[in-house]
């Protein structure tokens, strides 16, 4: 019997054990929403924080004021590029060398160096016993030209009522055709306007500015001398010296751009290759022409052009390092808009230089700021704060 007793108070507390258990459960699980633990939904991690505007209103006055400068970009990479040091030189059409065509000494001079000269202006008057010479020369030509005029005329009404024959009139003909080329040979001998009073005018050819002057007053000058040299700033062309290998990779119509040594930049086009290379230099001339005038560029001046050659097949856009800022841990470039630039997140590529490649983010025909991009980026963190 007491056996028996053993066993019943050892069934009791096993089954107090199970409820005890059984209640923590049920607590344990009333605390957790019902749900076990490991099946209770994550968080969800905080959005992030936006990276900002990503345009930047600016108006063409700003950007020229803020010195940001910009440049229009085209495919091709590093190996595209054909660097090569250029100068700033007058077109054929765009320089002029005024020369004292008369002995003679200088009695007037009307413009100095820097003045602005319209064609056809008088610069100088040069005092000379040609002069003289060159007047009566033209004096007789013009009189001479007048009366084969007067001569052919009259020869044409006898032909035309049959009282000379045909031959007179003929004649007549080709001395009015000399003595009119006398008169055009009298009027250009000395290439220059003479003047009454033995005194010879210096006139221009074309419109520009004096860029360099000999002319003393008072100076004796023989025929030939210069005396003074007419530039028209409009008319520049960019010459390039390149080696040979560069200029078989070069073909008219390739895009350029030309740097000073300020940083300015300048779009141009590859308008013409030499077919050979100079004999001293051993480098080929690529002769490039600006695409939108000359702006502050000058006769003389010494740049660098940057070519990009259809031929290659290099992939990506090159653009200088300044053009490639970091905004919100990206690499972006500040894309012109109508409203002012858009940020553009790219993907750079290799570097040399000064300059690097984009691999992605740009098609090519973008205009993009090259220079002093950092203030818009500045200009954006501003923006970004207000906001």
């Amino acid at each position: 019997m007491p056996k028996s007793n053993s066993s019943n108070r050892q069934l009791l507390m096993a089954g107090a054990a199970i409820v005890v258990v059984a209640i923590a459960a049920f607590s344990f699980g009333k605390m957790s929403g019902g749900k076990p633990a490991e099946t209770a939904a994550p968080e969800k991690p905080a959005a992030a924080a936006p990276a900002g505007p990503l345009t930047l209103t600016m108006g063409p006055e700003r950007i020229t004021a803020s010195g940001v400068q910009l440049q229009t970009v085209n495919p091709g990479g590093l190996a595209a590029e054909v660097v090569a040091q250029a100068t700033v030189e007058a077109e054929p059409g765009g320089e002029a060398a005024l020369t004292a065509r008369a002995a003679g000494s200088i009695t007037r001079i009307t413009k100095r160096l820097g003045d602005p000269v319209r064609a056809g202006e008088t610069l100088a008057l040069v005092s000379s016993r040609e002069a003289a010479q060159i007047s009566a020369d033209r004096s007789v030509a013009s009189a001479k030209a007048d009366l084969a005029r007067k001569n052919l005329a009259r020869e044409k009404r006898l032909f035309e009522q049959k009282v000379s024959p045909r031959q007179d009139y003929e004649t007549a003909q080709a001395e009015l055709a000399v003595a009119e080329a006398e008169a055009r040979r009298a009027a250009t001998a000395a290439g220059v306007s003479a003047v009454s009073g033995g005194y010879v005018a210096v006139i221009s050819p074309i419109s520009g500015r004096v860029t360099a002057t000999t002319a003393s007053l008072g100076a004796f000058v023989a025929p030939e001398t210069e005396l003074f040299r007419i530039s028209d700033p409009a008319k520049i062309q960019v010459n390039a010296a390149v080696t040979a290998a560069d200029a078989r990779r070069v073909q008219p119509g390739d895009k350029a751009v030309v740097e000073t040594t300020s940083g300015e930049t300048r779009d141009a086009v590859v308008r013409s290759v030499t077919p050979g290379v100079n004999e001293e230099t051993r480098s080929a001339t690529v002769v490039l022409t600006l695409a939108n005038g000359a702006g502050a560029l000058q006769p003389g001046q010494l740049v660098r052009a940057r070519i990009t050659s259809r031929q290659s097949t290099s992939s990506g856009i090159v653009v200088s390092e300044e053009a490639v800022q970091t905004v919100n841990g990206n690499d972006v470039v500040f894309v012109r808009t109508k409203e002012g630039f858009r940020v553009q997140h790219v993907l750079a590529g290799q570097r040399s230089g000064g300059r690097v490649v984009i691999v992605d983010g740009l098609k090519g025909g973008e205009t993009l700021a090259v220079k002093n991009a950092f203030l818009l980026k500045a200009e954006l963190g501003k923006s970004s704060e207000e906001d």
